[in-house]
């Protein structure tokens, strides 16, 4: 008789530090991700200093242990833990990941010999030498240590969501320190939140000023430009911001092809769509497949059309989404058929 498995219940808490390769200091949340047989999925982010912990033990989704890639759920949630088998971790690496950097892989099977709570050291994130945009502003760094007080108490209520004492915070960083970017940025997040659209552009304006090579205030004006249908902003912003860093923002992709398409530039769109696609190699973002679908039917593309929107369909959860895909997909069912009829009537 096998004896029984008693790693089975056992549960391991992972902790670590993420780290910039020139030494300067991470000041922007990154995210720690496993990768299981293939599936990626975020477990846990770093704190103000850059250290994280998570636990790891006898239960976990099933994306994060490779069972089944259509229950990957990209979102993170504090309160969930999650979990995974002895035999699940041996088969797991761990990066962590920013916007504008990479990662060193970490084997946890060569830094866990058993399951216990473990100290994985350091996770080094490298600059990539393509892009110019970046999620860390230089700006940080300078910022006096009061300023730097406030920002840290903003993050803090804002992580509590009590967000007027952390617009409060964020406000009283950037009166201590006009050029502080992060600051400034979210403090324009906050007013976004809020529906306070001037004072939220204005706030990213004045992140940009400050640090006209932080991507995160690009990302900002985006989606608020998005929000107010202004669509040649859209593509304007979103133009500056892949002109800094074309690898990071699978989501700066999609709004510039949104934009193109509103305004009818059918080829900028298609063109950005797909590299949206190209670099969102997890299918983060799956309007993406939807939006190219849109574009190539008013190209007359019908088949590829039907292909990235039935891809959509695959993904989609919203019941409003399925329903405007499904829509989408017998009109160009419908369109496609009435022209084979024409071009089959011509032939007669």
């Amino acid at each position: 008789m096998n004896a029984p498995d008693t790693s089975l219940g056992q549960r391991a808490f992972i902790s670590g530090k993420v780290v910039l390769d020139d030494g300067s200091r991470l000041t922007e949340v990154a995210a720690i991700q496993t990768i299981c047989q293939g599936h990626k999925q975020t477990v846990a982010h770093t704190d103000s200093h850059g250290s994280f912990s998570f636990e790891f033990g006898d239960r976990m989704s099933a994306a994060a242990a490779g069972i089944s890639a259509a229950d990957v759920d990209s979102s993170w949630n504090p309160s969930n833990t999650r979990r995974a088998s002895q035999r699940d971790w041996r088969n797991c690496e761990l990066q962590a990941d920013l916007p504008g950097f990479t990662s060193q892989a970490i084997d946890l099977s060569s830094r866990m010999s058993t399951f216990e709570s473990a100290d994985i050291g350091r996770v080094v994130l490298h600059r990539m030498g393509q892009v110019e945009g970046f999620t860390i502003s230089a700006t940080s760094g300078l910022a006096p240590k009061d300023a730097q007080k406030a920002f840290e108490k903003g993050r803090e209520k804002a992580g509590k969501e009590k967000w007027d004492e952390a617009q409060l915070s964020f406000e009283k960083a950037v009166q201590i320190y006009p050029k502080y970017a992060t600051a400034w940025f979210e403090l324009g997040r906050l007013q976004l939140r809020k529906n306070e659209d001037a004072q939220a552009r204005s706030s990213f304006e004045q992140s940009i000023a400050a640090d006209p090579k932080f991507a995160n205030p690009y990302r900002g004006l985006a989606e608020l430009d998005t929000r107010q249908g202004q669509w040649q902003a859209v593509v304007s912003v979103t133009d500056h911001l892949l002109a800094l860093n074309p690898v990071s923002f699978p989501d700066a992709w999609f709004r510039n092809g949104l934009g193109n398409y509103y305004l009818q530039n059918f080829v900028a769109a298609e063109k950005s769509a797909r590299q949206g696609m190209k670099i969102d190699e997890h299918h983060q973002l799956p309007k993406l497949e939807y939006l190219l679908g849109v574009i190539l039917m008013q190209k007359h593309e019908y088949q590829e059309a039907a292909t990235h929107i039935q891809n959509y369909l695959q993904v989609a959860t919203q019941p409003s989404d399925v329903e405007d895909a499904q829509k989408q997909l017998a009109e160009i069912n419908r369109i496609s058929a009435a022209v084979s009829k024409s071009a089959g009537d011509e032939k007669k």
